[in-house]
Parts: C-alpha cells; structure tokens; sequence
C-alpha cells in the first residue's frame, strides 16, 4: 500500500528529492480550466450560474442562496452541546494565538522634523469559504472567520456548499459555528463558483465584491483563487492535505502510522509521507499502516491515497539528508519524531508539530494555531492563514519645510538622473520665494 524509496548510498539533490515523492497534479491540471470557465460563467451569469452549479455538483434546486438568519438560529439552538462547548475552546485558543499576529504601529524618526510610521490596516469586506464535501468542517469556520474578526475586519462573509441531505441548507453545524461567531452574512453555495462570486458580487444576491478570500476547498476552490488572484486578495492555495514525518529510531511507529493515516482520511490525493534513517522503524510503519488503514472508517479512500504516488516511505543515510528533503518538500503539516528535533532547521513548511505528543490532528481543532496552510510546496514563499491575511501594511509620511530642505539637493539629483526633472521641481517649487 505504501511503497518505500530508498535513497541510502546516493548523493542527492533538492531536485532529485522533490521528484523522489511528485505531487498528485493531474487533477489540478485539469480543474485550472474548469475553474477558469466557471469564474467566468459567473462573471456573466450571476445567481442563474450558481444555481446551475448547485444541481450539478450537490445535486441541490431551489434553495436559498443567502441563507436566512432563522436558518442560522435554528442551526444553534440544536447543537450538541459537547460540540459547542469545543468549538467554543477552539474560538478562544485561536482568537489568542491570532491576537499575537497583529503587528502594532511602529514610529521611525528618520531625522528632525522627518517621520515614518508603519500601520497594519485591515482589509473592509472578507469573504472566507468552507469546504463541505466529503467532510464537515465547523473548525474551518473557527480558522477562517477568527484572525478576521481579530486584524478587525468589518465585514466577513462565509460561503459552504448547500447540502442535498439537509434540504439544499449549508450543513447546520457550519450555520451553528458560523452563528457561534457573530456572522450574520452566509451563503450556500460551492466550489469555483462561490470563489467567483466573491471575487465579481452577484447583484440579485445583494452580494457585494470582497477584498480578500480564504479557506481551504478541493482542487476547483483553490485554483479559481489563482483566476481571480490580482482582482482579490486571496491566502495560499490550500489544496490536498500533506503530512511529512521526519523521524528516527527512537520514533514510536504506533503513533507514526497513525498520523500518516488521519491525513490520509482526507482525501485520494492526500500525501502521506514519512523520511526516516531508521530501516526498522520504516518497516514497522508500514505494517502498521496497513492495519490501521484497513480498520478505519474511511478506508478506501486512505487505501488510495496512500497507493498514489504522492505518499512513501523515504530511506536516507542520515538526518542531514531527512531535513534536506523536507526543506525541498515544504510540506503543509511537517512532524518531528526525534530525540533531537531542532524545528529551526526546518524553515520551509507550514506548521512544524514537535514531539510525539503534537500530533496535527491538535493543530486542525485545538493548539490554537490556524490549519489553513500553504500545500504543493508553496510553504517556500508563503505562509498560512493568520491575522496578517487581512491586514496592509501602510506607510505615513510626514516632513516639515527643514527635514525636506535637508534632502532636497538628493532629491533633485537622483531626479535628474533618471531623467523625471518634475519630480525635483516639485520639491524646488516648494522653497521658491
């Protein structure tokens, strides 16, 4: 079920480790198209395509789009209570790591009378979604909706996929955590198409155009966001869940198979790898993920996506080479299982979980860090979904008449040499009598 690669004896490098363990990305390849045209269907067609869109994908007519408020009272006043009572823990942790990732003004005095300050204004108008298909997602609603609210964004809305099973409703514990949150604003609708109508408005909806769209959602979500990318803001393209391990021999394997195993109960192109130097601890795991994936829930699905060719088991001489393939990885969700962990050797990943007892499970309900991460090895250059999200860094300027004079023979040549004479008389103007 899962193949191992062996790159013991080999002299490696970045590149051969990433094509050592490729991605799943002929889905993706073939969703970038469909995405595009159905952003752009949206675009022209409004509510009527989104409708279409909903008796196709979630076999779903006649519903309400914008969801009521009663829907939303009804979906709270019915929630099981141990489920509010952990989404509630989960809103505090969260809100308290998120509270930690807003930067505060900063003051620079460049010289008398010459000052720059720094401000973090957050975006006006969110539009945060959801995935609802083969899973329910109430904490998404905690990891989107929360570092909004906290970088103080004034509007946020939330879009997640009506529901045939529930009369064409989005899924009532999304309603009820949406409510939980204060979110009055709530569509039911999916996919690229809901990216599109963030990204356009839909006029018949009284759904205005939003700043800034994240979440999570499968290959169609996170590529209508590369569409309208430039139009709106957007987070990372979080596509199928990763899980890299590094591990060693003192690694349990019991606990090791069983997080390999949990991400892989996500989807068929989960990547569920583990890197270790340990021969034994690698055999060990196998056998237990074969029995642990042929007992759960989700079988067939962890079946295939351990099958595919995005998840293995990687044998390497030592850990140097381990924390070289994880650094070219750049998985989402990267684990440390070793006597001597050093996470700040590993700079390119998503969230970096610990020690046995930081499973990321913890990290996709309660640790109160955020589990919308960057996936596909974007976690190179970007980061997860945090307060920053929401937020613009914007500079304020301000010079009086002797801090301007004291640059102005500067301005007015570096003016001339690039040939843009107004600019430096735009400065001279200013002290002529």
């Amino acid at each position: 079920m899962l193949r191992t690669i062996d790159l013991r004896g080999r002299a490696v490098t970045p590149a051969d480790l990433l094509a050592a363990v490729p991605r799943a990305t002929a889905a993706r390849d073939e969703a970038l198209a469909t995405a595009a045209a159905v952003v752009a269907d949206v675009a022209e067609r409004g509510e009527v395509s989104l409708r279409e869109q909903a008796a196709r994908f979630d076999d779903v007519s006649d519903h309400a789009i914008r969801v009521p408020a009663a829907h939303l009272d009804e979906a709270l006043a019915s929630l099981d209570p141990s489920i509010r009572g952990a989404l509630e823990n989960a809103i505090s942790r969260v809100r308290l790591a998120s509270a930690a990732q807003v930067p505060s003004p900063v003051v620079t005095d460049i010289g008398p009378g010459a000052r720059v300050e720094q401000h973090w204004r957050p975006v006006r108008r969110a539009g945060v979604y959801v995935p609802g298909g083969k899973a329910v997602y109430p904490s998404s609603v905690v990891m989107n909706v929360v570092p909004a609210q906290v970088a103080g964004v004034a509007e946020v809305a939330l879009a997640s996929p009506p529901q045939r099973d529930h009369g064409g409703r989005v899924h009532p514990v999304i309603l009820a955590a949406a409510k939980l949150l204060g979110i009055t604003e709530v569509y039911a609708m999916g996919g690229a198409g809901a990216v599109a109508a963030y990204a356009h408005g839909v006029a018949e909806l009284d759904l205005a155009p939003v700043d800034v769209i994240s979440g999570p959602g499968n290959n169609f979500v996170a590529l209508a966001k590369r569409v309208v990318a430039g139009m709106v803001g957007t987070d990372s393209e979080a596509g199928a869940t990763e899980i890299l391990i590094v591990a060693d021999d003192s690694a349990d394997a019991r606990l090791v198979a069983a997080d390999l195993v949990s991400q892989a109960e996500h989807d068929e192109q989960a990547a569920a790898v583990l890197v270790t130097d340990a021969a034994g601890l690698a055999e060990a795991v196998v056998e237990e993920v074969e029995r642990r994936a042929a007992a759960t829930h989700h079988a067939e699905r962890v079946a295939q996506a351990l099958a595919g060719v995005q998840s293995a088991v990687v044998l390497v001489d030592d850990l140097a080479t381990a924390t070289a393939f994880s650094n070219a990885y750049a998985p989402e969700h990267l684990e440390l299982h070793l006597r001597d962990p050093r996470p700040e050797d590993f700079v390119n990943a998503g969230a970096v979980f610990v020690g046995s007892w930081t499973p990321v499970s913890l990290g996709d309900y309660l640790a109160g860090s955020n589990h919308v991460l960057p996936t596909g090895g974007q976690a190179r250059y970007a980061s997860g979904l945090s307060a920053s999200t929401f937020l613009r860094p914007q500079q304020v300027i301000t010079y009086d008449r002797d801090a301007l004079r004291a640059v102005h023979d500067d301005i007015v040549t570096l003016a001339t040499a690039e040939v843009l004479p107004a600019h430096g008389e735009a400065v001279t103007a200013r002290f002529d009598a």
